[in-house]
C-alpha cells in the first residue's frame, strides 16, 4: 500500500469511529451488512483468500456452500467491525453482564492467577476478540496485549488510542525485546497478557499442522508461559445471534522451552476445534498455510 492509500486507510477508520457510533444501531448494521453482500460479490484478493482459508476447514463443503460460508464469513468480519466502531462508547458493564451469560471456562483462569504467576490468554482472529478483553479489564483489571505496527503511524496512533480505551495496556508488535521483557514483568506481576496467536507476523513461528496442513504460529505465547510459570489459556470466541460466545480453555502445561513446539501445536489444536465449530466466524483474509505462499513464490518466478 502506497502513502496515499495509507492515508485513505487512515481517513477511513478515522470516519468510522467518528460516524459510525452515531447512527441508528438497525442502520449502520443493515449497512454494514450490504457492504458485506457487494465485497463477497465482488470477491477481491482478501475474499478469496478466506474463500481458500474456509475450505481447509469444512472440506467437505461443495462450491455453492463454500459460497454461502464465504458470504455470512466476510458478513461476520463487517459485523467486527461494526461493533469496533461502537464499543468505545458501548455501556461496558451491559457488554460484561451479557458476556457472563454466555462465556464458560472463568475457572482456569480464576485458577491460573490464584497461583501467582500470570497468566498467558491466546485466541485466534475469530469472533470479535475485543469484547473478552472488556469482561476480563471488569474482572481483572487492565491487561497487556501486543498490537501489528500499522502505517501510517497515525493509523497505529488510532488503533492504541481505541484499544486504550477499552482499559488494555498495548505494546507494539516491532517492540523486540523491550515488549517481551514487558510482559515477563507483567507476568510476574501476576497479571494478565492476550495475545493473538493464529498467524506468524516474524516469519519465525514455530512450525505446525493446522486442518492437516503445515504452516507456523507464533512461539511467544508458550515461551512466555515457560519463562514464568504462568498458565498458557487458549480462548475461542464466535458471535452468538445478539452477543458473544467465549470459552476460556483448561491450561496447556509448558514448564520448559523444549516443550514450546508442543505447547504451541496444542495450542493450534484447540484452536482448530473452535474454529471448525463455527467457521463463519474466523476472519482470516491472509495467506497463513505454507502451500499458498509456496504457490505464491511458484507464480512469481513463473511470471518472472
Amino acid at each position: 500500500m502506497g502513502r496515499f492509500g495509507e492515508r485513505m486507510a487512515d481517513l477511513g477508520y478515522a470516519a468510522g469511529w467518528n460516524v459510525v457510533r452515531r447512527l441508528p444501531v438497525s442502520l449502520a448494521k443493515a449497512g454494514f451488512g450490504l457492504a458485506a453482500d457487494f465485497a463477497a460479490w465482488r470477491k477481491g484478493p482478501g475474499v478469496r483468500q478466506l474463500r481458500r482459508n474456509l475450505a481447509r476447514v469444512v472440506p467437505q463443503a461443495d462450491e455453492t456452500e463454500l459460497d454461502e460460508l464465504t458470504r455470512q464469513a466476510v458478513r461476520s468480519y463487517a459485523r467486527y467491525w461494526h461493533e469496533a466502531f461502537r464499543l468505545p462508547t458501548m455501556d461496558a458493564d451491559g457488554i460484561r453482564s451479557r458476556v457472563d451469560l454466555t462465556i464458560s471456562g472463568v475457572e482456569n483462569l480464576d485458577a491460573a492467577l490464584a497461583e501467582g504467576n500470570g497468566a498467558v490468554v491466546a485466541l485466534p482472529h475469530s469472533g470479535n476478540w475485543d469484547v473478552p478483553g472488556i469482561w476480563a479489564v471488569g474482572r481483572y483489571g487492565p491487561f497487556t496485549t501486543v498490537v501489528e505496527r500499522l502505517k501510517p503511524e497515525s493509523l497505529f496512533q488510532r488503533f492504541v488510542a481505541y484499544r486504550e480505551s477499552l482499559g488494555f495496556e498495548i505494546l507494539s508488535a516491532d517492540g523486540g525485546t523491550g515488549s517481551f521483557r514487558l510482559l515477563l514483568q507483567r507476568l510476574r506481576e501476576n497479571r494478565v497478557v492476550c495475545l493473538i496467536a493464529d498467524r506468524d507476523l516474524s516469519g519465525s513461528g514455530v512450525p505446525v499442522s493446522f486442518f492437516g496442513e503445515k504452516t507456523s504460529m507464533p512461539a511467544g505465547p508458550a515461551r512466555l508461559a515457560a519463562s514464568t510459570g504462568a498458565a498458557l489459556l487458549p480462548v475461542g470466541s464466535w458471535f452468538t445471534e445478539d452477543g458473544w460466545g467465549i470459552r476460556i480453555h483448561p491450561r496447556i502445561r509448558v514448564a520448559h522451552r523444549t516443550e514450546v513446539p508442543a505447547a504451541t501445536q496444542a495450542l493450534a489444536d484447540v484452536f482448530a476445534g473452535d474454529i471448525a465449530a463455527h467457521p463463519a466466524d474466523w476472519h482470516m483474509m491472509q495467506k497463513l498455510w505454507a502451500a499458498d505462499f509456496e504457490e505464491a513464490t511458484f507464480s512469481a518466478e513463473e511470471a518472472a
